[in-house]
């Protein structure tokens, strides 16, 4: 297949390109930051997809920072919502034959235990700024589908993590300071609030979900992305310090509340599971220690 991926600079777009290219797909990377390819202008993106000509489309750009949102409301809702509209659009213009548009579990917003696990039919509640902007962008891709019989499948991804991604999102976040407490010998690792609990996979399951999702999925409906199982931030930060060879500990920084937070997030993957088969094969405790492995790489470099 020949994919065009936006955002492809990003965390999740360099393992995705990635994958893509070891499955032989000959693969067109976009991402702003490197070709000043902007999914907010419709003209210059219609242009692109029309040069490029790829058979589907991954899209990944926009706004990723929940916490940032707060304060870039109109930025955040910009970048997600009409830039969706406007790669659809570009799509359809293009001929592109199929479309993956990729959302996030933060629709879901705020939940009791007795509405998890959350499956696809699970009501769109959001909390923050930049969940908004996701449910908009996911009634955009419905709309392409129902409207004009676009070939558009939307993937609702819960936490990911992995090598390689911003420290803006708890867990490197928590890595990076457990690095550098590692080379300074200070014992103490601040953190926000550690009682949320998280559904988190491995980036690099993802992205094969994501693949899996453009071959078998099935037009017009949403697909939950995740483990099926929760963790709780403090058990995720205390098996990275058992991974330290460092003597730490945690301690609670007001400075790191955000201003809401979800406390559980748990999805259920099974609509994913029967119509492509995925299910995650990495576990945590690899993914934590390549995400550690990782942080070190980068402060030596």
């Amino acid at each position: 297949m020949k994919a065009l991926v936006t955002g492809a600079g990003g965390f999740v777009g360099r393992h995705l390109v990635q994958h893509l290219a070891a499955a032989g797909d000959d693969v067109v990377a976009t991402d702003f930051s490197v070709d000043r390819v902007d999914i907010t202008d419709p003209v210059g993106f219609t242009e692109l997809l029309q040069r490029t000509r790829p058979e589907v489309v991954y899209h990944l750009a926009g706004a990723s920072d929940v916490g940032g949102s707060w304060s870039t409301p109109h930025e955040t809702f910009r970048a997600n919502a009409e830039g969706t509209l406007n790669v659809l659009w570009a799509a359809r213009e293009a001929g592109v034959v199929r479309t993956l548009t990729i959302g996030s579990a933060d629709v879901y917003g705020k939940v009791t235990p007795e509405d998890l696990p959350l499956t696809e039919a699970s009501p769109l509640r959001p909390v923050s700024p930049y969940a908004a902007s996701k449910v908009a962008a996911d009634a955009v891709a419905e709309q392409a589908f129902r409207g004009f019989g676009q070939h558009v499948v939307r993937a609702r991804p819960f936490n990911h993590l992995g090598p390689g991604q911003s420290d803006k999102f708890v867990a490197p976040a928590l890595a990076a300071r457990i690095v550098a407490s590692e080379r300074s010998g200070v014992r103490e690792i601040p953190a926000g609030n550690l009682t949320p609990e998280r559904d988190f996979t491995d980036v690099r399951d993802v992205v094969r979900a994501y693949r899996l999702l453009v071959e078998h999925g099935r037009p017009g409906l949403a697909y939950n992305v995740c483990s099926g199982r929760a963790i709780a931030i403090e058990a995720l930060a205390r098996t990275m310090i058992d991974l330290s060879p460092a003597e730490l500990e945690l301690v609670s920084d007001p400075d790191l509340q955000r201003g809401v937070d979800i406390p559980v997030l748990l999805g259920d993957a099974s609509r994913l599971h029967r119509d492509t088969g995925w299910a995650p094969e990495i576990p945590l405790t690899v993914t934590l220690a390549d995400l550690l492995d990782d942080v070190r790489t980068r402060v030596s470099a």
